[in-house]
């Protein structure tokens, strides 16, 4: 990586600058600060853009959320972060119902605790192997390495053809309509920016088999691995 031509950096959340649902540490946020002197900076997140913005406890940074159909730009007048698109796109509600019934045969999970399948107002959908209201201890202690559904990755891939798949937390699989993943929304907003790649660097942990920084990690934009959020400021004294 050039870093004297990077103008724009890019970042994953949760895992990379904070833990799951947390608010960054104040070194975090006063390495944001930081790099804001010197860089455009840019969220690109799995999550809703105003969710994102909360847990940044309102820290002024335009957001890319759900993979790219939400977008939302920081209005330095207003203090607050504006919606300036919010794609929703439909889906086949019982199909997809359906595959994920199949799934659950064919591996066992067939003991869950609330819906078999969580819809999201987006159109991202979610595979809750334990249920939408599956307890919290059971979620962290189902698969905390991801080797059981790296094993089956493929065929849920395969069985959701139409959509980007993500092993997601510790027991689901995240899936968004094609062409929806964070490569496919930074590189939009890069094409809408009059950006190149190599003016890019993205900064992720989930870079791994059906992580959603892989598809980043695997292009050609400059990427830096933050595998432990705590090291996150050490890193990024590179730029």
């Amino acid at each position: 990586m050039d870093t004297s031509k990077i103008k724009l950096i890019a970042f994953d959340l949760d895992g990379t600058i904070t833990q799951h649902k947390t608010p960054p540490t104040p070194e975090n946020k006063e390495t944001l600060v930081r790099l804001s002197k010197k860089y455009k900076l840019l969220m690109v997140g799995a999550g809703q853009v105003r969710r994102i913005f909360d847990q940044l406890e309102k820290f002024p940074i335009d957001i890319i959320g759900n993979y790219g159909l939400q977008e939302g730009i920081y209005d330095h007048e207003k203090n607050d972060i504006v919606i300036i698109r919010d794609e929703k796109i439909d889906c086949d509600r019982e199909n997809i119902d359906e595959k994920i019934t199949f799934l659950r045969n064919k591996y066992g999970f067939t003991e869950f605790a609330g819906d078999n399948t969580e819809f999201h107002p987006s159109g991202c959908i979610t595979f809750p192997i334990l249920g939408t209201k599956a307890r919290q201890e059971d979620k962290l202690a189902f698969d905390p390495d991801r080797v059981k559904r790296r094993k089956i990755y493929a065929d849920v891939c395969d069985t959701f053809a139409d959509y980007s798949v993500f092993v997601g937390g510790s027991s689901s699989f995240d899936m968004a309509p094609k062409p929806y993943n964070k490569y496919y929304a930074l590189d939009r907003y890069c094409e809408k920016s009059g950006l190149g790649h190599d003016e890019v660097v993205f900064v992720g942990d989930d870079y791994g088999l059906g992580g959603n920084d892989e598809s980043v990690y695997l292009s050609d934009f400059n990427f830096i691995k933050v595998d432990d959020y705590r090291e996150f400021a050490n890193i990024l004294s590179i730029l």
